[in-house]
């Protein structure tokens, strides 16, 4: 399972939580977003990140944007070395393709903060020009980040086109919870591990990477178990 922890500010922070286990960091390159960071900072980080304690290979390094133009993902993108973009933002499926074309190497993830049940059928509109979907809470003001939870029952059935994150609220107290109920590809957590926006709490980080072991204990266990 994919493992992202957004909203990474602090070198030092972003390193530990890469050995703890991350399969991705993501930075937010919306400068009204209070975690926000510039590229040049970014790569300050991502230079000196480890590779997966497990595999081996180098940590995904996502830059989130909301409603950005190409050329600026584009000069982000090289400036600080980012082999990812999410775009958080009402960007069309066609900005998705252009984005593809101007930036074939690069991974595309497409955030949809969930309303309704409306939302969900949108994604398929966007599976042919992406990579993965990240589902998030809808707040009327806020991108993300919010620590609000969406409501897992409803996508008990969401199975799109592509891999898929789950992300809104998640936190060590309620992922297992989370993931009992909904079959994501991955996980996206923000607001759930943090002191302040920005400011990681790695004891909280640490508490999400013990709930995620325990959870493919019982998963493993259910299935050894099961007639």
């Amino acid at each position: 399972m994919r493992i992202k922890i957004c909203g990474i500010t602090k070198p030092d922070q972003g390193k530990a939580i890469a050995q703890m286990g991350a399969t991705a960091l993501g930075f937010m390159c919306v400068p009204q977003s209070p975690r926000y960071i510039s590229p040049e900072q970014i790569r300050l980080i991502v230079d000196h990140l480890p590779v997966h304690p497990l595999t081996g290979a180098l940590i995904d390094r996502v830059g989130v944007f909301a409603n950005a133009t190409l050329v600026e993902i584009c000069q982000v993108v090289a400036i600080a070395n980012l082999n990812a973009v999410q775009l958080h933002g009402s960007e069309s499926p066609e900005f998705c393709q252009q984005l593809r074309a101007a930036l074939p190497e690069i991974e595309i993830l497409k955030a949809l903060r969930v309303r309704s049940s409306e939302t969900l059928a949108e994604a398929n509109a966007y599976t042919d020009s992406i990579d993965a979907l990240l589902l998030d809470a809808y707040h009327p003001k806020l991108l993300g980040g919010t620590g609000k939870t969406l409501d897992w029952s409803s996508l008990q059935n969401f199975r799109p086109n592509c891999s898929w994150l789950l992300a809104g609220g998640l936190t060590p107290s309620n992922v297992r919870e989370a993931l009992n109920q909904v079959f994501p590809d991955g996980i996206d957590l923000s607001s759930g591990v943090e002191h302040l926006p920005g400011d990681k709490d790695l004891a909280k980080v640490a508490q999400l990477f013990e709930q995620l072991k325990l959870h493919h204990v019982a998963k493993l266990q259910s299935l050894t178990s099961s007639p």
